[in-house]
């Protein structure tokens, strides 16, 4: 399902932003009975009652799988549900598709077709719209912007199609026994476009049908090149069971938000609300003649209070604490746990980081900057921003904070990331330097006196004299009070002031033109970025991503940067396949840009924690990958030994 794997989503977060997690080598097994009307006979259970038990900070919203989900319920439909594709450490991994396609093994073809005026295309911005004289679009065999051509209205054009094959494992069942088909998927799809979601890859989607029983065909939009072709399967939704019901009503049914079937591993026998879920052995699993799942049940424990989770981790009654549970005050004790066999600590990085944003644009600039009533326009000068990040103790946050158990970060995305630039270096902790690009920038220390601000003695766009005292908003997390006190401490030793002022989440986040986030009215912002997906969220920075009235005040650019060149290299990525040369290219064109701009600077990647007690096995803590992504290698105790 294409919604699972958007190239970048803005998630600002107070605590925690939960990141999404392959699957042991598959073995083939027999192929059920392909007629949907024949139930296929389940492998019979093992009678032991091996549980592992898997408490969360908070319960699921909802189990419908296609709406807007918390971090607790796409844990538990992971149990229930399985791929259709994994992302597994910045990889994908099909799951239940025997290949992924791509134009190697020819599953995914570019084909030429013709196009007439008036017909439905993406042009060469990547816009949809209809053909008509004028428009500039990329004609067949075209990759970049150098040789799409403006449509006289008149000649004949031929463009680029994307036809992608999908094909499912022929031994897949729903838990109550039904074969699932291809006809699963496409009964998704309709639900999805009937429902108005994940309507950007719809709209741009010209046919998704059925080949046979196990193999899906996508059609793109001609010019719609997409580089994530290999996502656009739609996951199966059990259609014998649930069409019985409007579209409409599906969120709220029981049998599709309380207890949805699956061809997972696991199927729900009970919820308990503001207690637990249990989930028993699903028979009709493709893997169960493999010896998994290796327990016979799970359960899900809902259990706000971290330390009350970690006690009953200790008292054995939670095998696993996820990470919705916030364990980030509680390092030290999970280290020393683990040190004396009490615990197993599992610690990771992934495509979420906090950020420390300048106000380079307000949005009272939208109307032209004006010296006498506009904030002053302190980080114009890139001096003045590079001043900033060398004057950020970003190490000892680090050290402190963090337990060293990330790096300093040099780009939007982390380092083990494959677009990753490892060209580019990380700006140290360096006053002397600092102080000396302020003072090239005219900001200068006129009394002599360190310990008061310096002042605006002749740099461009600010008024003589002006202190450099800047406001800086954030929420009142420990975490992220640890983080001011340290950076006011650092940047005190360049003479920059620091007023610091702790909001609430709701005011912090409140929508524009009040907001002072999305309202784009703040001088520093400590807030968070995460991205779905392993694609690289070039977008976070483009200016088609900057809050405004016309937008409704959405999007994830809060800083107001526009930079011509950062935002071609952005879209370039965006429009490349990987197979392309100018894919790696460009991303990596987006983050020299953003290292020598500096428009906002990445502070430091979010801790996801988790922790199992001794007995548990085959857990892993992927950086992209759900929590419970191979929840049927997982085993507690006795069934380690399987």
């Amino acid at each position: 399902m294409k919604k699972a794997y958007l190239p970048y989503t803005l998630l600002f977060s107070l605590l925690v932003i939960p990141a999404c997690l392959g699957t042991p080598a598959q073995t083939e097994t027999p192929t059920p009975a392909s007629n949907p009307e024949t139930e296929a006979t389940p492998t019979p259970q093992v009678t032991s009652q091996n549980l592992l038990t898997v408490c969360m900070g908070q319960e699921p919203n909802s189990l419908y799988p296609f709406g807007e989900l918390n971090s607790a319920a796409r844990s538990v439909l992971a149990v229930i549900y399985e791929g259709p594709i994994d992302s597994v450490s910045y990889e994908y991994q099909p799951v239940i598709l025997t290949q992924l396609p791509s134009l190697e093994n020819e599953d995914a073809q570019i084909v030429t077709v013709s196009v007439q005026a008036g017909a439905t295309l993406v042009d060469a911005d990547g816009n949809l719209t209809q053909l008509e004289t004028g428009l500039r679009v990329r004609p067949a065999g075209c990759r970049n912007d150098d040789c799409a051509i403006t449509y006289d209205g008149v000649s004949a054009l031929e463009m680029d199609q994307m036809i992608v094959t999908f094909r499912l494992r022929p031994d897949l069942t729903w838990s109550d026994g039904t074969p699932l088909t291809a006809d699963d998927s496409i009964y998704t799809f309709n639900l999805q476009r009937e429902a108005n979601l994940n309507s950007y890859l719809i709209d741009r989607t010209q046919t998704y049908e059925a080949a046979d029983e196990q193999t899906l065909q996508w059609f793109g939009i001609p010019g719609f090149i997409d580089s994530t072709y290999f996502l656009n399967v739609w996951q199966p939704a059990p259609k014998h069971a649930w069409s019985e019901f409007p579209a409409d009503q599906l969120p709220d049914v029981d049998l599709s938000s309380r207890a949805p079937i699956g061809w997972g591993p696991f199927a729900i026998t009970e919820w308990l609300p503001g207690e637990s879920i249990t989930l028993e052995k699903n028979p009709y699993y493709y893997r169960i003649r493999d010896g998994y799942p290796k327990v016979d049940r799970v359960q899900f424990r809902f259990i706000p209070d971290p330390d009350l989770a970690l006690s009953e981790l200790i008292a054995g009654r939670c095998d696993l604490i996820d990470p919705t549970i916030n364990l980030e005050d509680h390092v030290g004790l999970l280290q020393e746990m683990q040190t004396t066999g009490q615990a197993q600590m599992f610690v990771t990085t992934g495509m979420s980081m906090e950020w420390l944003g300048m106000g380079i644009v307000p949005a009272s600039y939208d109307n032209g900057y004006d010296l006498t009533k506009d904030r002053q326009d302190v980080f114009a000068d890139k001096f003045t921003r590079q001043a900033i990040a060398y004057c950020l103790d970003r190490q000892t946050i680090s050290t402190n904070v963090l337990y060293e158990l990330t790096d300093i970060p040099t780009s939007y995305l982390p380092a083990n990331h494959p677009a990753f630039d490892s060209n580019i270096s990380a700006i140290p902790y360096d006053p002397e330097i600092g102080i000396s690009l302020l003072e090239q920038a005219g900001w200068l220390d006129v009394d002599e006196d360190p310990a008061t601000p310096r002042r605006a003695i002749n740099v461009r766009g600010v008024a003589y004299n002006t202190p450099l005292v800047l406001n800086y908003q954030t929420t009142s997390t420990a975490q992220r009070r640890q983080v001011a006190a340290i950076l006011e401490a650092s940047l005190a030793e360049c003479s920059i002031g620091l007023n610091v002022e702790f909001l609430s989440p709701n005011d912090l986040y409140a929508p524009g033109p009040v907001g002072p986030l999305f309202g784009r009215q703040f001088d520093l912002a400590q807030y968070a970025l995460g991205a779905e997906g392993i694609e690289p969220p070039c977008n976070w920075f483009s200016s088609t991503s900057i809050p405004t009235e016309a937008n409704a005040w959405s999007g994830s650019n809060i800083i107001g940067f526009r930079n011509d060149e950062y935002d071609a290299a952005c879209q370039a990525a965006q429009l490349a396949l990987g197979e392309d040369s100018s894919y790696l290219a460009s991303y990596r064109q987006t983050q020299i840009i953003m290292a020598d701009e500096l428009p906002a600077i990445p502070l430091y990647s979010r801790l996801r924690i988790a922790a199992a007690r001794i007995g548990v096995c085959g857990f892993d803590l992927d950086p992209t990958a759900n929590l419970l992504w191979n929840i049927e290698a997982i085993g507690v105790d006795e069934t380690c030994q399987n």
